[in-house]
C-alpha cells in the first residue's frame, strides 16, 4: 500500500461548504483512492470566503507544518472563485493581480518540489444572485468573470507545467450539474453537486498518475 501525504488549499469550494455529509471533494476523492490500495493522510485547508491574496500570505506556512521533508507529499491547489465577486460595484480582486498571486504560490510550490495538482474553478448559478454570506456581506458572482480568471489561470499552468482541471468548461451548461447546483445557495454546490466534482477528478490522468 502506497502512503502518502495531501495537502488540499483553496477557498470554501475545497473546504465543502454546502455538502450535507461535510466530506467536500478532497474526501471523497481520497477515500477512493484508499479502495484502490493507496493511504493517504489528507490535510483539508480551505477557507470559506478567502482570495488568492489571503490564501498566498498562508499557504506555505500551513502546508510546511504538514508535509516534512522527508516524507512524501503532494499539494492540490483551487482557488480564485473569490476574487471574482463584485462587493459594492467593485471586483474583489482584479484579475491581474489574481493571476500574479496564482503563479507566485504555483511557482514557489514548484520550487519546493512538491508534486503539484491544480483544479479550476467551478460555474456559479447565476439565476440566484446575490449571495448573502454568513458575514452580512451581499456578494455578486459572474460566470463571464470566472471564465476569464479560469482562462488566465490555464494559461499559467500551461506555462509553467503544472496539470491544470479545467472543470468550468466541462460543467458550465451541464444540465445535471445545474439541476444539482441550483439546490445549493448558487455558488456552493451540495452533496451530489461535490460528488460530480470529485468523480471528474478522481477520473483525471494526473490524479490517477499519483496514484500509479
Amino acid at each position: 500500500m502506497t502512503t502518502f501525504i495531501t495537502c488540499f488549499v483553496g477557498d470554501s469550494i475545497t473546504l465543502g461548504t454546502g455538502d450535507d455529509d461535510y466530506l467536500g471533494w478532497p474526501a471523497r476523492i481520497s477515500t477512493d483512492a484508499r479502495s484502490c490500495g493507496h493511504s493517504l493522510t489528507i490535510y483539508n485547508l480551505g477557507v470559506r470566503a478567502e482570495t488568492t491574496a489571503q490564501i498566498r500570505q498562508r499557504w506555505r506556512r500551513e502546508t510546511a507544518l504538514r508535509l516534512p521533508d522527508h516524507l512524501p507529499g503532494h499539494l492540490v491547489f483551487n482557488f480564485g472563485t473569490n476574487d471574482t465577486r463584485m462587493v459594492n460595484d467593485k471586483v474583489e480582486v482584479p484579475l491581474h493581480q489574481s493571476a500574479s498571486n496564482a503563479r507566485a504560490m504555483i511557482e514557489e510550490a514548484l520550487a519546493w518540489g512538491k508534486p503539484t495538482l491544480w483544479i479550476g474553478q467551478i460555474p456559479v448559478d447565476e439565476t440566484n444572485q446575490p449571495l448573502d454570506s454568513i458575514m452580512g456581506i451581499t456578494f455578486w458572482f459572474s460566470n463571464k468573470r470566472i471564465r476569464q480568471t479560469n482562462e488566465v489561470f490555464k494559461d499559467i499552468a500551461d506555462d509553467l507545467g503544472v496539470p491544470f482541471l479545467d472543470l468550468f468548461s466541462v460543467l458550465h451548461g451541464d444540465s445535471v450539474w445545474e439541476r444539482e447546483h441550483k439546490q445549493g445557495d448558487s455558488v456552493h454546490p451540495t452533496t451530489e453537486g461535490y460528488a460530480i466534482i470529485a468523480e471528474l477528478i478522481g477520473q483525471w490522468d494526473a490524479w490517477r498518475a499519483w496514484l500509479a
